[in-house]
């Protein structure tokens, strides 16, 4: 059993791709750019520097930091209304806590959204070991950073953890810092993130403990 599980944050354990989308969309239409939801797509789970920048530079405009600040200010106004949590996320979480398991949170986004999405969510923080942001790190996903910084915060080697994404992002830099990878085909689908190298695909958070077994890891 890998004794550490890793938790990407949105389109695992929160509904919040959708919401981040929009306010992406909202705040470069402030900036001129006439952004479409899948211009996005690329650069999910990658952080919003990335998520913002990148459609910013696909429409010829220079990613500026204010971007990320505006949309961010858009998304905080959005986030109790829209914000929920996953079917089975807490049910989940106090399963594996049980079972002895240390868990980390492991996101490209600021830590400004990952505590708006867990307060929103009804998740406590205090249920991961530790929680790892957008600022622990330099290089953000595809890039190994993230999972290598929760892994050593948590005391453990890459072989003993096991990652939790939905993003293709993701399950490349689970597998670029050695660690198996399960995906929820919440943002991308299953012929896709097959593609991308998940070690096993679930269509739902519900399905990750039976995956977990079955696996045995």
């Amino acid at each position: 059993m890998k004794k550490a599980v890793l938790f990407d944050m949105d389109g695992v354990l929160v509904d919040s791709e959708p919401v981040i989308n929009a306010a992406a969309i909202a705040g470069l239409a402030e900036y001129g750019i006439n952004a479409q939801p899948d211009d996005f797509l690329p650069f999910v789970g990658a952080g919003e520097d990335r998520y913002i920048g990148g459609v910013a530079e696909k429409y010829g405009h220079r990613y500026e930091l204010a971007m990320k600040d505006r949309v961010y200010q858009i998304y905080l106004e959005m986030v109790d209304a829209h914000i929920k949590v996953f079917a089975g996320v807490h049910q989940l979480l106090a399963y594996l806590k049980a079972e002895g398991r240390l868990l980390a949170l492991a996101s490209s986004a600021d830590r400004i959204k990952v505590d708006a999405n867990l307060r929103a969510a009804g998740i406590d923080p205090q249920l991961f070991s530790t929680i790892i942001s957008s600022e622990d790190v330099v290089h953000k996903k595809p890039a190994p950073d993230i999972y290598l910084a929760a892994a050593k915060a948590l005391g453990q080697n890459t072989t003993s953890c096991i990652v939790i994404e939905d993003a293709i992002n993701g399950i490349q830099a689970a597998h670029r810092a050695g660690m198996p990878c399960i995906a929820v085909a919440t943002s991308f689908s299953r012929a896709e993130l097959t593609a991308a190298g998940a070690d096993r695909v679930i269509d739902s958070i519900t399905q990750a403990a039976q995956a977990l077994g079955e696996l045995s890891l």
